[in-house]
């Protein structure tokens, strides 16, 4: 039995507690963002407090596009892509909370203070840390982080923002007259 003070309180019951953090694998992230290959960034999520932090994992491989060009001889992962992988993290933990965001498409509205700190080269893991530092209704600020084997390789501020998704164009027929 509980020995309660008048100013205690008793541990919350298990409807109160807060979510547990979540995880989600590629086909689930899939689901949430609209990017695919070459351009989805995320392989797999790791820890997620809603509105508040998520951790996402991606694995460089020899075989991505980029590599081919940046640079030759010496493959190194360009750093917007980074930027970018930030991003798409901080998407998956914003469009878990956006109930009707098949309509919706989350965009980049500013990067602040973006560094590289360490070259990213093929058969790396990069842990994606994005912490929430102001979320409003439709946008929200992040500070993100990037390491690999413990040792910080990227970080920068961004900001995000949801908007409505241009309905794909159909084109018109045209009746031509006989």
């Amino acid at each position: 039995m509980a020995d309660l003070t008048p100013n205690s309180t008793p541990d919350p019951s298990p409807d109160e507690q807060p979510p547990a953090p979540k995880t989600m694998d590629i086909l689930e992230i899939m689901a949430l963002l609209p990017h695919r290959y070459p351009f989805l960034l995320i392989d797999r999520v790791v820890e997620m407090e809603r509105k508040q932090r998520i951790v996402a994992i991606k694995n460089v491989s020899i075989n991505e596009p980029h590599f081919q060009g940046h640079f030759p001889d010496y493959p190194i992962m360009p750093g917007v892509l980074m930027v970018e992988a930030i991003a798409q993290a901080g998407g998956a933990l914003l469009l878990n909370e956006i109930p009707d965001r098949d309509s919706k498409l989350m965009v980049f509205t500013s990067i602040e203070n973006a560094r590289f700190r360490r070259p990213v080269t093929p058969g790396d893991q990069l842990r994606i840390e994005v912490t929430v530092l102001n979320w409003r209704s439709r946008a929200v600020k992040m500070g993100g982080s990037i390491t690999v084997d413990g040792k910080l390789v990227c970080d920068a501020v961004v900001m995000c923002q949801v908007v409505p998704r241009v309905a794909k164009k159909t084109e018109a027929k045209v009746e031509t007259a006989e």
